[in-house]
């Protein structure tokens, strides 16, 4: 089966650049052979993702991790998305008895703390979660993007996720933000109420901010901690190790006062 899956996943990866987004979501509904996965975080690349697959009655589950920390932004949108389409988009929450454990061995907020406490809260809080969201799958979606990091630049349209046995496909990779920024408006298309604040990366409420003028898309996420070690462990490699979105990012002249949570 993983052979298949790696042999399609070229297959698709190569046909992908001539195609629009609704069709390569369509194309890998087709070829998946199984079961098809979205896990949205609902900003705002997630968001035109969504739409394509609400609008147009794609059999895509919707699911999203909520991990208790999000912004009363992001859970206001989720509700208005549900509304708007009709749909849920089914929630995958941290196991308690982990969650528990983690807060009480280091504190509500120890993820300021140390890297180590950080990784902690998103193995507990996101990664378990989503291995529960994609048991069974087939094919998982994502709203990466080529432009989101250095680092991203040179993922495929789709690839073989060998930690998880699946193919990944990233149907709006080669979109611009501002493209996407453009596709909303004009189909009406919800977005987070922080995007309009310099939110553009948008997780936990806790480990983001707004970005400053200047910055990366993704600097305020996890900001305090060193530019190469920000990653959550939800985009691994074939080898099962994250994918380090900010590997390539210089770092900033006010690095150090970045590095101070605020």
């Amino acid at each position: 089966m993983c052979a298949e899956r790696r042999h399609l996943a070229g297959e698709l990866n190569a046909g992908f650049v001539a195609l629009t987004p609704l069709e390569r979501l369509r194309t890998l509904v087709k070829r998946a052979g199984g079961p098809v996965v979205f896990t949205t975080s609902l900003g705002i690349e997630d968001q035109m993702i969504t739409h394509l697959i609400f609008a147009n009655d794609l059999p895509v589950q919707v699911k999203t991790l909520d991990t208790g920390r999000l912004f009363p932004q992001t859970y206001a949108l989720w509700r208005e998305t549900e509304e708007k389409y009709g749909r849920r988009i089914k929630a995958l929450y941290p196991q308690a008895e982990a969650l528990e454990t983690l807060v009480n061995d280091q504190g509500i907020d120890g993820f300021y703390y140390a890297p180590e406490f950080r990784k902690n809260c998103c193995g507990v809080r996101k990664v378990e979660p989503l291995a529960r969201a994609l048991a069974g799958a087939a094919g998982w979606i994502t709203g990466l993007r080529r432009d989101q990091s250095a680092n991203r630049s040179d993922m495929d349209f789709v690839s073989f996720d060998g930690a998880r046995g699946l193919i990944k496909a990233n149907p709006i990779f080669d979109w611009t933000r501002d493209a996407i920024v453009a596709f909303t408006a004009e189909q009406g298309v919800p977005v987070n109420a922080l995007h309009a604040k310099n939110f553009l990366s948008i997780g936990c409420a806790p480990c983001t901010r707004a970005i400053r003028p200047g910055e990366p898309e993704r600097a305020g996420r996890w900001w305090w901690e060193e530019e190469t070690k920000r990653e959550c462990g939800l985009h691994v490699d074939d080898a099962g190790r994250p994918v380090r979105n900010d590997a390539h990012r210089p770092a900033s002249a006010d690095a150090a006062f970045e590095r101070l949570p605020q």
